[in-house]
């Protein structure tokens, strides 16, 4: 391996970075290591260039206390299964992974349009739940809760404003408690960022929030992400039961999408309160997903549009409107 490829690798995960590729490569040459953009959780991910063929590796950034620890068995498990790009080399304990380099087409691209793109989704969280089951890792209202708790404590908003939240959230969790003999193999973060189309299929990836979970919360999010023409939420649903789903799996489908909305403004509004602010935000009011989506990007910047996807998804847990898919925010 030529010292010179690993420069693009911060100092401190060179040596691992360095180890993932000796072991993958051994002793063939590995021409270049290129930063690309990382996802949300802050990892490293870089394109490797060896004997011609790319690869993809990711190093974890600063460990989080909330990490979870079963990502890599989940990857491992969707990668055997053919869902998630080939895994060449893991250590869990050092956080890095090789694997296939998928050569992006826009999904834009996918033959069918949206509505062929919203099926095949669809059709993946059947296999990603058909697939051996992952570990167990937190209770998901648990960590709804957890982190709208401490979107509270942020001072974001102003004191009281978001009672109504936290009283219907606490109704939903007594009404509805999570069944953990349903649970399935879940990728957890299913929007459009993480799926990959290499010109013939889909790819899944970022599996850093996979863990055993309730069925409908990918159901939930990808419908948010993928269903953004009319009629395609019973398309989707279609595609991933294989048949017309029952009354009783669309009204546990309205509660778990609350859900998946509240732990998404719990995302978007975690990272909002990073910025510095003169004063609580004393406003609940958003525009609904068309006007925000219509909104030019160039007259905000970017901290205020992710605050203000914030509080429409805030919004949406109350009244169950429509949300911007993640990858539009």
């Amino acid at each position: 391996m030529r010292h010179e490829a690993l420069r693009a690798v911060p100092a401190a995960r060179r040596e691992a970075v360095a180890a993932a590729l000796r072991g993958t490569f051994g002793s063939r040459t590995v021409d270049a290591v290129t930063p690309l953009s990382g996802g949300a959780s802050g990892a490293m991910v870089f394109r490797v260039d060896g004997g011609g063929t790319p690869y993809m590796l990711r190093a974890e950034g600063t460990p989080s206390p909330l990490r979870n620890p079963h990502q890599y068995l989940s990857m491992q498990i969707a990668s055997d299964a053919g869902i998630a790009p080939k895994l060449l080399y893991l250590d869990d304990a050092a956080g890095v992974v090789v694997t296939d380099f998928v050569v992006q087409r826009p999904l834009a691209d996918y033959p069918g349009g949206q509505g062929a793109l919203a099926r095949a989704v669809a059709e993946m969280i059947r296999r990603v739940q058909a697939a051996p089951a992952f570990p167990d890792f937190t209770d998901y209202s648990a960590l709804v809760s957890r982190l709208f708790a401490h979107v509270r404590r942020t001072g974001l908003f102003a004191d009281g404003l978001l009672e109504a939240h936290a009283e219907r959230l606490a109704r939903l969790q007594e009404s509805d408690p999570a069944d953990p003999a349903q649970a399935v193999s879940a990728h957890n973060d299913l929007n459009a960022r993480n799926v990959l189309f290499d010109g013939e299929r889909l790819w899944l990836i970022d599996w850093e929030s996979a863990y055993r979970n309730d069925p409908l919360v990918d159901v939930a999010i990808a419908l948010d992400n993928f269903a953004i023409e009319p009629g395609l939420e019973e398309d989707m649903l279609r595609a991933w039961l294989g048949r017309a789903p029952r009354p009783e799996v669309l009204q546990r489908l309205k509660v778990v999408r609350a859900l998946t909305r509240l732990y998404y403004a719990g995302v978007l509004l975690s990272a909002s309160a990073t910025r510095p602010r003169s004063a609580p935000d004393q406003d609940l009011n958003a525009p609904d997903v068309t006007q925000f989506l219509a909104m030019p990007m160039h007259t905000m910047t970017l901290s205020a549009r992710v605050h203000l996807a914030g509080k429409i998804y805030l919004a949406s847990f109350l009244s169950g409107d429509a949300v911007p898919p993640l990858h539009m925010i």
